[in-house]
């Protein structure tokens, strides 16, 4: 069986970088950090009392009352970011088959806001009240409704799901609506990630387990990754969804193609529940099946998002993989950490930092790993490689690749090149 091809022909996104994709290139490319103190709730008696939030962010400028009392925060940034993938996509036409259109947006936790909220308020008032929960509590919560939400709203009857597999789930996603197109099973699938876990519950239980910076006198340096001083990632939430695309489809109705993805990679750490394999076994693991499934030679990437953290055991075993995977290629890429800017958004994470990759091989620049000190050197790390430190960097960019590692174990890599016929 042959194969079809897979471009992507809509972007769209919700990040603490900004509300759309030109905002947010634009500031990643000028290296702005997206960290600040946390608003969503009273922070003070927290260990980390910053994140990396979306910004002016009005859900009444999307939802009416309705249909908000239908929806997490998450579910709404998923909507919004796919509202603009779509028209991007001109996806909404009278002309498409919707039922070859399918929607598979993941979230590593999805609703957690209401969980916490529907939780805690029965857990105080259980005694008067009895077992009495909002009935939009359950649908509202779990993490696969965001993929609903799109489908119903244009009326998407192709394969639709969510997937989780931690911080690796919305590349899990993309890789799943590449599959399925290039199969013949659809002919667009709407993919990404959305997630919103910057409340109590997500700083709270991400501090027990040490995972988060506590650099709370400057929020907007913590996420530093491979520095020396990196002491855990700055926790970030937001939506980033594209449009796959079978080619010939896309080229019949004469949509703009962004670029082609042409392969994707999945590996187990097998390791430890939160931690990734200190010699980054499962991490070389993913980027060659990638590699393989692209039919690509490692000296063809020009680029790698690194899945870079900020933290002290994952950087390191991340660029260990790099360096064996690509040998003496590594030294002539491009590498960046687009987390030192956006903060980590769990769930969409891989997503955000797939639109980056394709928006690099669109315009052939990179952008920059912010907030590394020269004088931040950590011994361990082989600073001949290029991190793309401070600037964004002008290149040639053929093609990227995008790492994500998730809680679990869970690795997942995806390719993407400049299309051509």
């Amino acid at each position: 069986m042959e194969l079809k091809r897979v471009v992507v022909t809509g972007l769209g996104t919700v990040n603490p970088l900004g509300n759309d994709v030109a905002t947010t290139w634009q500031n990643a490319l000028e290296g702005k950090s997206g960290a600040g103190p946390i608003t969503h709730f009273d922070a003070s008696k927290f260990k980390t009392q910053f994140a990396c939030e979306v910004k002016d962010f009005n859900p009444a400028d999307h939802f009416d009352r309705k249909k908000l009392r239908q929806l997490d925060l998450y579910a709404q940034y998923a909507l919004v970011a796919a509202e603009q993938a779509v028209a991007d996509a001109k996806l909404d036409g009278e002309d498409i088959d919707k039922n070859r259109v399918g929607v598979i947006i993941a979230a590593g936790i999805g609703g957690l806001h209401t969980f916490e909220e529907e939780a805690g308020y029965y857990a105080l008032h259980h005694e008067e009240m009895g077992p009495k929960y909002n009935p939009f509590f359950i649908p509202k919560m779990i993490a696969d409704i965001a993929s609903g939400h799109v489908s119903m709203q244009y009326g998407y009857h192709g394969p639709n799901y969510g997937v989780v597999s931690a911080c690796a789930s919305s590349t899990n996603a993309l890789i799943d609506a590449f599959n399925l197109i290039r199969l013949g099973k659809a002919d667009a699938i709407v993919t990404g990630g959305a997630e919103a876990a910057v409340f109590p519950a997500g700083v709270g239980g991400f501090n027990s387990m040490h995972a988060l910076s506590t650099r709370n006198d400057s929020p907007s340096t913590a996420s530093r990754p491979f520095s020396k001083s990196r002491d855990g990632f700055v926790i970030g939430e937001g939506s980033s969804v594209l449009v796959l695309e079978e080619l010939e489809h896309a080229k019949a109705r004469g949509a703009k193609i962004y670029a082609e993805v042409v392969g994707g990679g999945m590996s187990a750490d097998a390791y430890h529940l939160t931690a990734t394999h200190p010699e980054g076994l499962g991490a070389k693991l993913v980027m060659k099946n990638a590699l393989e499934d692209a039919g690509m030679k490692p000296e063809e990437v020009d680029y790698i998002n690194a899945h870079g953290t900020s933290t002290p055991v994952g950087d390191l075993s991340e660029v260990k993989a790099i360096k064996e995977v690509f040998g003496d290629h590594a030294y002539d890429l491009n590498i960046s950490s687009t987390k030192s800017m956006t903060g980590h958004l769990l769930g969409a994470t891989g997503a955000l930092e797939a639109l980056f990759c394709v928006k690099a091989v669109q315009d052939d620049i990179v952008p920059p790993t912010i907030n590394h000190d020269p004088e931040d050197m950590d011994e361990e790390i082989d600073y001949n490689l290029n991190f793309t430190f401070d600037k964004a960097q002008k290149r040639t960019v053929n093609a990227a690749l995008s790492n994500t590692f998730g809680f679990g174990g869970h690795n997942a890599s995806i390719i993407v090149k400049k299309y051509a016929e």
